[in-house]
């Protein structure tokens, strides 16, 4: 299993897959999507997630119908809707999802709805280890040996990339695409250097000879 919660999204517009994909792992999920009922079915049976964001309306298949498959799992259900009249949340809730967001939402309120469900539904623990360092992924901080790391937005962000990729060989190049909007600015090969020697020097004990984020000459970054 993924060291971090996995959400699975199941919706057919591929600009708002897209942006919630990157929202959610800037924020500490591990994410799937599928744009169809029976899509969702097949990830379903073949990897394992906590919590999924259904969108009611599919163009290929039913929205109710991934909630059906999903609930058979125990896996609670969030779903999008840009229809917000009383029958369809109804139908939903009577279905057995934990809550429900209408279309078009803000991605504070979505990401505080399923910490929500996530808590109420006793998902896993938000807390991941990396030796004596402790990220916890629903309050957005990170802890060595019980104090508190102080860490900028792009630093933190890139603690999740490794999390997110835990035993993944990251090239440079995969971590630039992955970070380099996050502080709003461009970032370069030079600038990545000098946050990933910021990073270390915050969560190695001996940041000349890490033993978390550690190097594979040549090729790039890993974090078993």
């Amino acid at each position: 299993m993924s060291a971090v919660p996995k959400i699975l999204l199941v919706e057919d517009d591929g600009a708002i897959v897209a942006a919630l994909r990157e929202y959610l792992a800037g924020e500490g999920f591990e994410t799937a999507s599928a744009d169809s009922q029976s899509g969702a079915e097949e990830l379903l049976e073949r990897q394992r997630f906590d919590l999924l964001l259904v969108d009611v309306s599919l163009r290929s298949g039913s929205g109710y119908g991934v909630c059906a498959a999903a609930r058979q799992r125990g896996l609670p259900v969030i779903f999008l809707t840009a229809n917000g009249d009383e029958n369809s949340v109804v139908t939903g809730l009577d279905m057995g999802a934990e809550d429900y967001i209408v279309k078009p939402f803000r991605p504070r309120e979505l990401l505080s709805r399923i910490r929500g469900v996530l808590r109420r539904s006793g998902g896993r623990d938000t807390v991941v280890r990396l030796q004596n360092v402790a990220v916890d992924t629903e309050r957005g901080a990170a802890t060595k040996a019980d104090k508190e790391i102080p860490l900028s937005a792009l630093e933190y962000r890139l603690l999740l990339i490794f999390l997110n990729n835990r035993g993944r060989l990251l090239s440079r190049n995969r971590l630039l695409e992955e970070i380099w909007d996050a502080a709003g600015d461009f970032v370069n090969d030079n600038t990545l250097t000098v946050y990933i020697k910021r990073l270390r020097e915050k969560i190695e004990d001996d940041p000349q000879n890490p033993t978390i984020i550690k190097t594979v000459r040549g090729l790039g970054y890993r974090v078993d």
